[in-house]
């Protein structure tokens, strides 16, 4: 397969982490590819609620995207097969043959440069805060009041929308997502914004604070990326995702994985868009 110099540039411009490799030629679709191996190659990376490996049996066991792989594995009659990537190299190892899919990955224009997303969201992310347990919040507005310290990372979309929504309140910026936790940890802010799953994360470790997604609320699409150029595959991927989304199967998913990783689904935002309010 000839690659010319300028296909290589159009993969390296699709952005920071993205290696400019070259596309691996097939003679079958993915799909075929899929049943003559017997394997759907799923991508997957540490990172509860969205994967998960059990520590004593090595076993990748809970997660969303490995619920959502499994599932999807079956209704083809093959075995799920897991393969570790970094979220850095996924697109690297779509691109190389690697694996088949990856879940939730967010389908920016520089990522649809290089590899392909459904036209149907895989969940939906909400911009949320975790506040103090006794700082009342339910709005962006109770939120806006002189002498409420809130923390974010500098120069981010969180940034903007705190600047634009909470004028009014104490807002300090810092260069990242964990220095602006460990000004909640350390009692320098009464809550700390971002999209809710890194605070995740924080509130379990932290093992206090209540995370809120604060209305009127503000979510994006995140989506499953898969190779570049194999339009059935996607559509079949398209389908399935929209199924489990629109019976409330990827909630369900979503919630069992949180339990999984120790947190009430009952604090946690959905991640549904029609169910967030």
């Amino acid at each position: 397969m000839t690659i010319s110099r300028r296909s290589l540039i159009a993969v390296a411009a699709a952005g920071s982490g993205l290696l400019a490799l070259p596309l691996v030629a097939r003679a079958d679709g993915t799909l075929d590819e899929v049943k003559k191996r017997g394997t759907l190659r799923v991508g997957v990376t540490q990172a509860p609620p969205w994967y998960s490996k059990d520590p004593k049996t090595g076993q990748w066991s809970s997660g969303l995207g490995v619920f959502m792989g499994k599932a999807m594995a079956q209704s083809l009659g093959v075995k799920f097969e897991p393969v570790e990537v970094s979220w850095g190299n996924a697109i690297a190892a779509l691109q190389g043959n690697k694996i088949d899919l990856m879940f939730v990955l967010d389908a920016t224009a520089e990522r649809k440069q290089a590899v392909d997303f459904p036209a149907t969201a895989l969940l939906w992310y909400s911009l949320a805060v975790l506040a103090r347990d006794d700082l009342p919040v339910k709005t962006w507005e109770d939120l806006n009041k002189p002498g409420v310290r809130l923390s974010c990372a500098q120069a981010t979309t969180v940034d903007s929308f705190l600047t634009k929504h909470t004028p009014k309140a104490d807002i300090q910026r810092f260069p990242g997502n964990v220095e602006a936790i460990a000004a909640f940890q350390s009692g320098r802010v009464d809550a700390v914004g971002m999209f809710h799953p890194p605070l995740l994360a924080a509130r379990q470790k932290l093992g206090k604070g209540k995370l809120v997604v604060p209305t009127p609320a503000e979510s994006v699409p995140s989506s499953v990326a898969a190779r570049k150029g194999d339009t059935a595959f996607v559509a079949w991927i398209d389908k399935a995702v929209g199924e489990y989304y629109r019976s409330g199967q990827t909630q369900k998913w979503y919630e069992q994985s949180l339990a999984d990783f120790g947190l009430d689904p009952k604090t946690v935002p959905p991640i549904i868009k029609e169910m967030i309010t």
